[in-house]
Order: structure tokens, then sequence, then C-alpha cells
């Protein structure tokens, strides 16, 4: 017998139809997503505290921009 005289029987899963995918009533429900699955955070305030750290780094960068600016001053 040949290799091609050999023939592989199509593969039918139970539960399927002939498209291939399951049938509507067996898909299940579409997730809601994970919005709601924390506790509510009321004790953190949304603004108004962001001030506070941008102007601290905005010193510290002018600060050390102001140093390296003197080094290369004081090098030429």
């Amino acid at each position: 017998m040949s290799a091609h005289a050999i023939t592989a029987k199509s593969r039918v899963t139970p539960g399927m139809k002939g498209g291939g995918g399951p049938h509507p009533q067996e898909t299940p429900p579409a997730e809601d997503g994970v919005g709601g699955t924390g506790p509510r955070e009321t004790w953190n305030p949304t603004k108004g505290w962001a001030a506070g750290p941008l102007t601290a780094i905005v010193v510290v960068s002018l600060l050390v921009s102001g140093f390296f600016l003197a080094y290369a001053i004081i090098i030429l």
C-alpha cells in the first residue's frame, strides 16, 4: 500500500457544528471586566497634592543644572 492510498479521516469534535465553532448555547457569557473588583478608595485625594512633589523635582533639577553650568564656566 502506498502512502497516497492512506487517507486520514476527517476529525470531528463532539458538540461542534460543521463550521468549527461551538453552538451559541454552549458559549460562556462575556466578562464584565475588572473595574469594580477592589474596595472603594475614599481616602485618596484625587488632586491638590501634586504641586509639592513637582516643585521639589523642579528645584532639584535647577540646582543640578546650575551646578553643572557653573562647573563648565569654571573649567573654561
